[in-house]
């Protein structure tokens, strides 16, 4: 494990870890770390050598997921763990053998521990190649000085050996630069998933690692022992160092829950509501430092900056046509399933495997075209027309006024019955783009489709100027609604990327059109070209706009 500040204070482990560490030390650790094996891809598992294949000693089964008991290394499988546990008095406290990662029985979640973190990063930097034997060393000469990208300009020999370390430990792997895992610390895979999404948005990569965010001079300026913003700007800073072990994103951890502390726990979270709360703390913090207003249309921080938008919504009264227009911004948009064309069989608890759209597939061009159709209001939502100078029936309209930098799609998969007083989570099958045009569902294209085509003006409409994006990565969620894992897919430089908490590996692009998406993250193509050059080569110079490289762009939407 990495040296941490002395500002942080590590999460709390759970009380049966704290009992079992009290009693037995860390003898169940270094034996352990005996048995930890990396494989090629950057895995750590447990490898127990007296057997081949390991199998629950309950019901001899081998499939699914096992523990190995850190008292007496009795393995049991999801079923039986509980069970050992009862049996065995002080056997709390297990490790999942495929993972390498602590699980309580009694709590039947995963718990973090910085000295277990230790061992098992020390045992991944042991066996790369060249590795310290000292681990906790090694992490410390990684963490202790940032790995920019300067620009060169008064480069002294120490600076100039970094950039050249840089280059020499990217040109050895098989991975582009940023790309590294992120260790689970209990329940958290709703946290890393998104960080991982974050992490390779290219206005917020940019920002960042172009040193917009000085930690040392916001410190002091501000006072403040917790910053967001810093732990941000460090996570950046430790996974585009060029190491590939995983990384441990405790720091972070610790000062979301001092921002959202309605959420700190080690509770299954929802990636979406991470997202927003992630933004929301990026946008607060650098509002104080900008002295910027809280008004989110002219926010200048880079949350907004990166994933503003700005929706219309017209209400138009049925009977004189007269229509009362608002807009308001949004950091993302979220879309619900078109399950019109579907069974109910096919929208609970089935996911249907993916077919022409010709059978009723749920598309994402549909789920948009549903966002942006006219609805007719209810009687409790009549409209008081101006015109009429009374309450009258009308239909509301959603478009898309102006389109962010990098487009966030939320798919709703949580449907919720009023009658039975109970929600149940959507498995249905939705089939994307990698490639999206946005033009049809801007306010200027839905009006002039509204009055049969004719030709308005519309000032300041999309002044970001692209309607085109390219898919970056991809948020699925598998299992149900109570219980269920998040994980990432990565798009850099056309080949797409599987992250899994700590695990990272290389997947076709037919595993990520199969995959259950619960977030798209697309970025307009001027800005997707451009993120895709090599970090190692390209030079971000400090203090650089990072929205520069969207200048000329020629897909204006008209």
């Amino acid at each position: 494990m990495c040296e941490r500040n002395s500002l942080y204070t590590n999460p709390k482990p759970c009380k049966h870890l704290a009992d079992y560490k009290l009693r037995r030390g860390f003898n169940g650790y270094d034996s352990l770390q005996n048995c930890l094996k990396t494989t090629p891809n950057g895995r750590t598992r447990v490898d127990k050598h007296n057997t081949k294949i390991p199998r629950c000693s309950f019901c001899n089964g081998s499939q699914g997921r096992l523990y190995i008991c850190l008292v007496c290394s009795s393995i049991s499988c999801s079923s039986h763990i509980l069970f050992h546990t009862q049996s065995e008095k002080g056997h709390e406290v297990a490790i999942d053998m495929e993972r390498s990662e602590l699980y309580c029985c009694l709590c039947r979640d995963q718990v973090y521990d910085p000295d277990f973190d230790k061992v098992v990063v020390s045992k991944q930097v042991k066996d790369l190649p060249g590795g310290k034997s000292n681990g906790f060393e090694a992490c410390r000469e990684r963490s202790s000085k940032r790995k920019r990208i300067d620009s060169g300009i008064g480069l002294d020999l120490k600076k100039s050996k970094l950039l050249i370390s840089m280059r020499d430990r990217r040109a050895k792997s098989c991975y582009p630069l940023g790309l590294r895992g992120l260790n689970n610390l209990g329940s958290t895979c709703f946290m890393n998933s998104v960080l991982q999404a974050l992490l390779h948005a290219p206005p917020l990569r940019n920002y960042f690692l172009s040193d917009r965010h000085n930690s040392v001079q916001c410190r002091k300026r501000s006072g403040e022992k917790v910053c967001l913003l810093c732990d941000i700007d460090a996570l950046y800073s430790a996974m585009f160092s060029g190491d590939r072990a995983p990384y441990s994103p405790a720091q972070l951890l610790y000062s979301w829950w001092q921002h959202s502390s309605n959420l700190a726990s080690y509770e299954e979270q929802d990636a979406h509501e991470f997202f927003i709360s992630v933004l929301d703390g990026i946008h607060e913090k650098e509002s104080k430092m900008l002295n910027s207003c809280k008004d989110d249309v002219d926010c200048q921080c880079i949350a907004h900056r990166a994933f503003s938008g700005l929706l219309r919504s017209d209400v138009r009264c049925i009977s004189c046509g007269f229509t009362s227009t608002t807009y308001d911004p949004c950091v993302d948009i979220s879309l619900n399933l078109d399950t019109s064309n579907l069974s109910p069989s096919d929208v609970a608890n089935k996911p249907i495997k993916p077919t022409d759209e010709k059978t009723g597939v749920s598309t994402l061009s549909g789920c948009l075209n549903l966002f942006t159709r006219a609805e007719k209001l209810g009687s409790d939502q009549k409209l008081h027309c101006q015109n009429c100078q009374e309450l009258r029936d009308s239909s509301k309209q959603m478009s898309i006024r102006r389109l962010p930098l990098v487009l966030c799609l939320h798919i709703k998969r949580v449907e919720h019955s009023l009658v039975r007083k109970m929600s149940r989570k959507i498995d249905q099958y939705l089939q994307f783009p990698f490639s999206l045009d946005m033009t049809p569902y801007l306010s200027s294209s839905i009006t002039r489709s509204r009055f049969g085509n004719r030709i308005f003006t519309f000032e300041h409409e999309n002044s970001n100027g692209c309607a085109e994006y390219e898919i970056f990565s991809v948020i699925a969620h598998s299992g149900m609604l109570e219980s269920g894992h998040y994980v990432t897919y990565l798009r850099l430089k056309n080949q797409w990327y599987k992250c899994d908490d700590a695990w990272v590996s290389e997947v076709d692009e037919e595993i990520v059109r199969a995959s259950e998406c619960y977030m798209l993250f697309y970025v307009q193509k001027p800005l997707y070209y451009k993120a895709n050059e090599d970090l190692s080569c390209v030079r971000i110079s400090p203090r650089r706009d990072p929205f520069l490289s969207t200048a000329g762009c020629s897909s204006n939407a008209k």
